[in-house]
């Protein structure tokens, strides 16, 4: 059996993203006086800004340039912060009771009366594929990371997903663990894990609210099932991205409000940390983009959190929800419908249920089908922030102020969350 190296693939990019580009400036060798005063001008305008401690510039344009502290300083950053984070890095293990297959003795003429059977076969053995037994076999591989100093490890929901498997976590230092799968998340792509033991060392779990485009982003994770504590180095690509991702046996998700970023997420990368250059986690990583160049995306690390804590506290991941199903609106949506904005989130049944679900925060607070929820405690809902990412945003038992468009009617009312029902789950 071919081992599965667990990933989420990216089926669809719903809201689209920045691109940017990095330049290296390297100038040429210079041989003629006036030569000399453009490569004065470019090195000027090179090191504007940079601090006095930057060694000077070289006497002359031919000398060979050297590298300016800051570069030096970025380096020994990114260093730092792979060398605390690492030890709080683990790679998962799922192995599985797999078939064993052999060639059999097969007797195709068996049906036969006994006394033609001898009449067929003329000493030829047949055989054909059979069962004998089973044998344990590792099946697939993916990442996490300490969290607390008890072994409690976060992961990816697709990467703990079989019930019928079993999970092996491998430390940092060589060390080798049963896993047991504590809880998972219902909404996200998330899962929290625990290995017995004390005096593990957790990551440091950073604030993913106050991320910012271009700032670096540094992945490490079990790259390929294979790779052990691979570090990969880009930036922030894109904020509050809304996709569509698959997985082999694990259907299609959707996941809002993630993270884009450059740095390298293969297969097996699943479940680690996206670090920001302090060492602290941002992210957890999630999938990346199939057929594109380094396009991957992380839930963001204050979702994460508010599972930690509901599971250090409960025992479980209990999810908030307000109770509706809803069509995000965008200007095409509000042209073609002759809605009254041209954001937010329209309240509107599926074949998966009606809009508003009954006895639920929403029903209660008076949201009806067709309102338009325009804001959450004043944070408008847009494309890049859905109103599953707002929400998120909050706890179980949170008043939130709703506003809505009911017709021409502006309207604002109260709504408190309520945990998420199992049968939604």
């Amino acid at each position: 059996m071919s081992k599965k190296i667990f990933a989420l693939i990216i089926v669809s990019v719903l809201v689209g993203g920045a691109v940017g580009s990095f330049i290296s400036v390297q100038p040429a060798d210079a041989g003629l006086p006036a030569q000399a005063g453009i490569w004065s001008s470019v090195w000027d305008f090179l090191t504007r800004g940079v601090s006095s401690s930057t060694p000077s510039r070289p006497s002359t344009p031919s000398q060979p340039i050297q590298l300016y502290k800051p570069v030096l300083d970025y380096e020994d950053a990114v260093i730092e912060a792979v060398q605390s984070a690492t030890p709080g890095v683990v790679s998962i293990v799922i192995s599985k009771d797999v078939p064993v297959i052999e060639q059999c003795p097969y007797d195709p003429f068996s049906d036969l009366p006994p006394e033609f059977q001898q009449f067929f076969g003329g000493g030829v053995e047949f055989s054909q594929p059979c069962q004998k037994g089973t044998q344990k076999q590792d099946v697939g591989g993916g990442s996490g990371f300490i969290v607390s100093e008890d072994g409690l490890i976060a992961t990816n929901k697709h990467v703990v997903s079989d019930a019928k498997a079993d999970y092996t976590v491998f430390t940092n230092d060589g060390k080798k663990f049963t896993a047991k799968v504590i809880a998972i998340d219902p909404v996200q792509d998330l899962a929290l894990i625990k290995i017995d033991g004390a005096g593990f060392k957790p990551v440091k779990l950073g604030d993913s609210d106050g991320l910012k485009l271009g700032q670096t982003a540094i992945a490490i994770g079990n790259a390929l099932g294979e790779f052990r504590n691979t570090v990969s180095v880009g930036v922030i690509s894109g904020l509050s991205r809304s996709i569509s991702a698959s997985g082999q046996d694990i259907g299609t998700e959707a996941l809002s409000g993630v993270i884009q970023t450059d740095a390298a997420i293969n297969p097996g990368n699943s479940g680690g940390p996206l670090l920001d250059l302090k060492g602290e986690v941002v992210g957890i990583d999630t999938a990346m983009a199939s057929g594109a160049q380094s396009i991957g995306f992380a839930i963001p690390i204050n979702s994460v959190k508010r599972a930690i804590e509901s599971v250090k506290r409960t025992g479980t991941i209990k999810s908030s929800y307000l109770g509706v199903r809803y069509l995000l609106v965008t200007e095409d949506i509000a042209k073609s419908q002759k809605l009254s904005v041209d954001y937010g989130a329209l309240v509107r049944g599926t074949e998966s249920g009606p809009a508003v679900i009954p006895d639920s925060p929403a029903a209660k607070a008076g949201i009806q089908a067709e309102d338009i929820i325009t804001e959450i405690n004043n944070e408008k809902v847009t494309q890049d922030m859905s109103l599953v990412t707002l929400l998120q945003k909050y706890n179980i038992g949170d008043t939130i102020t709703v506003t809505l468009r009911r017709g021409k009617e502006t309207k604002k009312i109260q709504a408190t969350l309520e945990e998420r029902p199992a049968t939604l789950k």
